[in-house]
């Protein structure tokens, strides 16, 4: 919102040498936050001319242009006539003119001159509105007496024409919250500055607004199909005047102010509507009277009609349009709050007007307005909050400033069609504002702000009723109403303190627990990043998922950020590898990284209500949103190429292998304290042979790891031979959070028994080991795979595996024949699972 500081001087009391600067602090104060100062951006000497002499000459190209001797006073420092070349045809010898002379600076840095054109030396310029951005108009230049009026009669020809032309004003740009519409109105910036500096305030829309009658043009609301119950229109007022001319040209004044706000002037009727919703924050809208023949019907859309709005833009309407028609032939007139139709468009001819001031509802227009892409002045409004006690005092503003410029006479008759409910208040505990806030305020005191603000309060108890202003429909309870108290009282005035964080409630053992991962894999020389958690299918088929593969059934995104990513991945090496690839791709040989995220799970044929806004959900309603609600477990996942021990004067690299990304997985659940096992199997996208499977002791699946396939390798872009792992964290911190029983420590010796078994090569040296674990009994406390020999004395389809148990009793020193037993028995289960012969 642009805020001509001149403007806002009508409104509150500005001290006399008010700057943009000051103003701008002081609406910071309240929390408006400061976009830019403006001033103009005309600089040098601008002084009054009196046109002396004025030659017509004709030039070869048909142009006709002045040849002026131009009086400028003592401007120029010599007192004598300033020659000056000037194109346009629309002033006479002895009329004042705006000049520019040499060393000045139009907008768009256009630097003024003495320069030869035409044949003469020019020195200076006589300007346009244009020209010192004042308006559009670039037809002619200004002719001071028309352009100011009674205003001109004491310029004399030298006189600094800046303040006159209000080029010394500054225009404050702040930036506007959704919950504070009203501040998108010279009404409410004035209204917090008087907040912010306790100056006077003086509200515009009070004003003598004529009674309403039951005469008027007809208006009917006919909303069947509100949105959330809501109707789309609860206020309806129209005024009519007749005999305008409006051909007549705006006031310079208020050209200035529109031009200043950041708005173009076009024309009387349409600027007055500008002018006006500026000043109070009420969008109008004006129809040409003569194109109207029945009521006015507010109503939704229908299928298949359409609207030719203002723009000359044919719009599909929808369902939840709300839309102004003409009753006698239902045609429509206006996308209702947004935009205006091309048929009843006010033009130059016209003479009679309707002026429409309503409120409309919130989320009817911004859902239009955002449908059909038109963010218009009207729209940012409406869709923030209109004041509706405003809007008989806005239509009442707007045909006084058109019956003042325009001529014309206003009819007596005012329809005004009003079916707002009446606003409740609510009670407010006075206290609240102290135990959120933090600053011990007094009751008189929260009070006197709330008021302040424009709430009716009443009570004189710890807790009051509160019925909020009509321009603040975002304060709606307690909270809202202290956020108020603080922003007035001043956010200076709330020490900065860290509050004490209550014993206990640090880091949960979960967050813990991650970060202990993080750490773990940080010291193992992997580098953590973080991906977006975005797949499409050519991920998966580049994975080399099966059509069946349960990955595949995923959480698809109604409104993605790439067509080509629609779904949410449900592992994190579906969007870790393109991270190993950029990085490769730009330079890096040796990579190593990991990545710890939730993943989403899809619940297959779950589907949440989508409950209204305008009340609490049911407890049943809540109950299928969270049934519905995907799960998101925790998983980390690593992923490498290149070397992992790299070359150097100290020796040979070492090239990263399917073991290092099974001692990664090994090395978080050790971080985490949980004991797992693993065992060779299959699973896309790693390579058969080279892919491992991790357990926990009671067989719950803890995570893979290995190689990844040649052929995936390939249509990812990686290096050969490239390794991943990804575990399902989740599986890991249910089990390591669990409290566990500590196990008294042995103070016995232990016993150790090595044994080589002789297995088949495709007998996995894991399965071994856990026939082992079976066989040797409960005095086993640990057992290591030390040695795999394949070779001579060995069969050329088998493998030796050497095994160091370790025996310990808790209550005893374990004799030789026990340990023997154990041994053997150890032996046996091996050799009844596997075929395994003692060497």
């Amino acid at each position: 919102m642009r805020v001509p500081v001149e403007w806002l001087g009508e409104y509150v009391s500005l001290p006399t040498d008010v700057t943009g600067e000051h103003v701008a602090a002081q609406l910071v104060r309240v929390g408006l936050e400061e976009e830019g100062i403006f001033g103009s951006e005309v600089t040098g000497p601008l002084v009054v001319g009196r046109v002396l002499e004025l030659v017509k000459e004709p030039q070869k190209n048909g142009k006709v242009i002045n040849w002026c001797q131009v009086d400028v006073g003592d401007a120029n420092g010599t007192g004598e006539p300033q020659g000056i070349i000037c194109g346009a045809h629309n002033f006479e010898v002895d009329d004042l003119v705006a000049v520019i002379l040499p060393g000045g600076v139009l907008p768009g840095n256009f630097q003024i001159g003495a320069r030869k054109t035409y044949g003469h030396i020019s020195a200076g310029m006589i300007c346009s509105a244009k020209e010192l951005g004042l308006g559009q108009e670039h037809d002619g230049i200004i002719v001071l007496t028309q352009h100011l009026g009674p205003q001109a009669t004491d310029l004399t020809p030298g006189s600094d024409l800046r303040s006159t032309l209000g080029l010394d004003r500054e225009v404050v740009e702040v930036n506007v919250t959704p919950d504070r519409g009203y501040c998108f109105s010279m009404r409410g910036i004035a209204r917090e500055y008087g907040h912010a500096t306790s100056a006077d305030y003086t509200d515009p829309a009070k004003l003598s607004v004529d009674a309403a009658d039951k005469g008027g043009f007809a208006v009917e609301l006919n909303d069947d199909a509100p949105i959330n119950g809501v109707q789309g229109c609860d206020r309806y007022l129209a005024r009519i005047v007749r005999g305008l001319d409006l051909t007549r040209s705006t006031p310079a004044w208020m050209a200035t102010r529109l031009t200043e706000a950041g708005m173009r002037p076009i024309s009387l009727a349409v600027d007055v509507t500008n002018y006006v919703m500026l000043a109070l924050g009420q969008p109008l809208h004006a129809f040409d009277l003569n194109s109207l023949r029945g009521p006015i019907v507010v109503r939704r859309a229908t299928p298949g009609e359409k609207l030719r709005t203002l723009d000359d833009v044919d719009r599909a309407l929808g369902a939840e349009d709300l839309l102004i028609t003409d009753g006698a032939d239902n045609s429509i007139l206006a996308l209702a709050g947004v935009m205006g139709g091309a048929s009843s468009e006010v033009s130059p001819t016209t003479t009679d007007v309707l002026i429409e001031a309503a409120h409309f509802d919130q989320r009817s227009v911004a859902r239009s307005a955002r449908r059909h892409k038109l963010s218009t002045e009207a729209s940012k409004r409406f869709e923030r909050g209109v004041d509706p006690d405003v809007t008989a005092a806005a239509a009442q503003l707007a045909i006084n400033l058109l019956v003042e410029f325009g001529g014309g006479t206003v009819d007596p008759e005012i329809t005004d069609v009003d079916h707002r409910l009446a606003r409740e208040p609510f009670d407010f505990t006075l206290s609240q504002a102290s135990a959120l806030v933090g600053v011990d305020y007094a009751d008189t005191k929260v009070i006197k702000i709330l008021e302040a603000v424009g709430c009716e309060v009443n009570g004189d108890g710890p807790v009051v009723s509160v019925l909020p202003a009509s321009w603040r429909p975002d304060l709606t309870d307690g909270p809202t109403l202290v956020e108020e108290v603080a922003r007035i009282d001043g956010y200076d005035n709330i020490p900065s303190l860290v509050p004490a964080a209550p014993g206990g409630r640090g880091l949960t053992a979960s967050q813990r627990a991650r970060r202990t991962v993080a750490n773990t894999l940080a010291a193992a020389g992997l580098v953590e990043v973080l991906t977006y958690p975005f797949v499409g299918e050519s991920v998966l088929n580049d994975l080399g998922l099966a059509k069946d593969d349960e990955r595949r059934n995923m959480v698809q995104l109604a409104n993605p950020l790439s067509e080509e990513s629609p779904w949410m991945r449900t592992e994190l090496l579906q969007t870790l590898p393109e991270t190993l690839r950029r990085n490769i791709a730009r330079g890096s040989r040796d990579v190593a990284i990991f990545e710890m995220d939730t993943i989403t799970q899809a619940r297959i044929g779950a589907q949440a209500p989508v409950p209204g806004v305008g009340e609490r959900p049911s407890d049943e309603v809540l109950r299928q949103i969270h049934a519905a609600v995907p799960a998101q477990p925790w998983h980390v996942a690593m992923a490498a190429a290149g070397d992992l021990d790299r070359a150097g004067w100290w020796g040979e690299g070492r090239a990263a292998e399917a073991n290092d990304a099974a001692s990664w997985v090994r090395l978080v659940a050790e971080a985490l304290n949980v004991e797992i096992t693993a065992r060779m199997t299959e699973r896309a996208p790693w390579h058969p042979g080279r892919c491992v499977e991790f357990v926990t002791l009671d067989g719950k699946t803890v995570g893979w790891a290995g190689e990844l396939h040649p052929k995936v390798v390939q249509r990812l872009g990686l290096p050969e031979r490239s390794v991943a792992a990804e575990v399902d964290l989740q599986v890991l911190l249910d089990q390591g959070l669990s409290i566990s029983q500590a196990s008294p420590i042995s103070t016995h010796p232990v016993a150790m028994s090595d044994v080589a078994l002789v297995v088949h090569r495709a007998v996995p040296h894991a399965h071994v080991e856990e026939s082992l674990r079976q066989g040797a009994g409960d005095d086993l406390e640990s057992i290591a795979l030390f040695d795999v020999y394949r070779g001579e004395h060995v069969a050329d389809n088998e493998q030796s595996l050497a095994f160091r148990l370790i025996f310990r009793a808790s209550d005893r020193t374990l004799r030789t024949e026990e340990v023997n037993a154990a041994r053997d028995g150890a032996v046996k289960q091996a050799a009844a699972d596997h075929g395994a012969i003692q060497r």
